[in-house]
């Protein structure tokens, strides 16, 4: 793989054309003095065929490609640790440009391939059953960081002999809270939906957010995929412990934010919900999420608790996870449990950590600031 990585003295002032969707790449060679089908050209060689090269890339004038390789930049992040768990899941470690290391993971199954793409390095929301904020939070990751790993996974993988991608799905599940990096990546979002770019339906990418609302209204406006939020809990008292956000973005207001995203027709939100023993998986929250959910175009996902070092959290047993699961589904929810994949490798949900530098400081006092700048 030829990752022409920047050396990090330059990273700041040279351009990676990764971090530029369609329209980005048509301005830059315009502001160049050269035409704007360069950019379609540029896009078919970075993602129709992989290639990274400048010097392969043979439909550009040879002086055009000299320029570029001398001025720009298709910065791809180096595969520190490539993992494929007994269940076929497989997930790399990538360090970026400034040594923090992200991780991403491909879950393969028998109709579709999902790769769970991280945002940022790090998470700032804290919430108490995820490895990944016990972490800290670093940095955003920029547009070109994202639709790298959608690169390297799809370059490692390579193709079907029936030509299908073998990545059909990309799932904003990774490291970190989307919506808190919303402008990269919406902007990697629209270039895996680009007909050359990744070419994937709306439908087959999907955003996991916590809950930042102000962002959720404006998303379907700028980039209308399918949304998945982290519910965990039925009710503001038990939330506010699993999921801090709530206590800014309270059960109510979130519901009514994801209402009015799908609007009227046979959309529905995914909510999902990790399965605590003990804590959020009684009788009595079953029956108290169904009443939450009346009238929102839901789907339930019952996650089993992935658990991580030093956690207070235990995995639900297998009769509560059915029992709660038969109490949903008798109610008319749709509900379906998530089958554990990847553990074996620390690719289950919630399991994801990388490698970084907390620069939090423990997170909280900079959370509003992030969702005043972001949302």
């Amino acid at each position: 793989m030829n990752t022409l990585r920047r050396d990090i003295t330059t990273a700041a002032s040279t351009p990676n054309l990764l971090d530029l969707d369609r329209a980005g790449l048509a301005q830059f060679f315009l502001e160049r003095g050269d035409k704007t089908f360069r950019a379609t050209q540029v896009m078919k060689w970075i993602y129709g065929q992989g290639v990274v090269d400048f010097a392969a890339m043979t439909n550009l004038g040879k002086a055009l490609r000299a320029d570029l390789q001398d001025s720009v930049t298709i910065d791809l992040p180096e595969v520190v640790a490539d993992q494929v768990s007994d269940d076929g899941s497989r997930k790399w470690l990538l360090r970026l440009d400034d040594g923090n290391c992200i991780e991403t993971v491909f879950i393969p199954e028998a109709e579709r391939g999902t790769l769970c793409v991280s945002s940022q390095v790090g998470c700032m929301l804290n919430c108490s059953f995820c490895s990944t904020a016990q972490q800290g939070f670093n940095r955003n990751l920029t547009t070109g960081e994202i639709i790298a790993q959608v690169w390297v996974a799809a370059h490692a993988l390579g193709s079907r002999a029936d030509d299908n991608r073998v990545i059909s799905n990309v799932v904003m599940m990774g490291m970190g809270e989307p919506l808190l990096n919303y402008e990269n990546v919406v902007r990697a979002m629209r270039i895996m939906q680009d007909d050359y770019g990744f070419g994937l339906s709306k439908r087959r990418i999907t955003l996991s957010t916590a809950g930042i609302v102000p962002a959720i209204r404006q998303l379907r406006e700028d980039c209308d995929v399918s949304l998945a939020v982290s519910l965990h809990a039925p009710n503001d008292a038990l939330r506010d412990e699993l999921v801090p956000l709530n206590r800014k973005y309270p059960i109510s207001e979130l519901l009514a934010a994801c209402k009015d995203y799908v609007g009227e027709g046979r959309r529905r939100v995914t909510f999902e919900y990790v399965m605590l023993a003990g804590v959020n998986d009684s009788d009595a929250h079953a029956r108290e999420l169904i009443r939450r959910l009346e009238g929102v175009p839901a789907k339930v996902n019952l996650i089993p608790f992935n658990p991580f070092p030093n956690t207070c959290y235990e995995r639900s047993s297998k009769s509560r996870l059915d029992r709660f699961f038969d109490l949903l589904n008798r109610a008319g929810v749709v509900t379906i449990t998530r089958k554990t994949r990847g553990d074996d490798i620390d690719a289950a949900c919630g399991q994801l950590a990388g490698r970084f530098r907390d620069r939090t400081r423990r997170r909280s006092h900079r959370l509003g600031e992030h969702q005043g700048t972001q949302a």
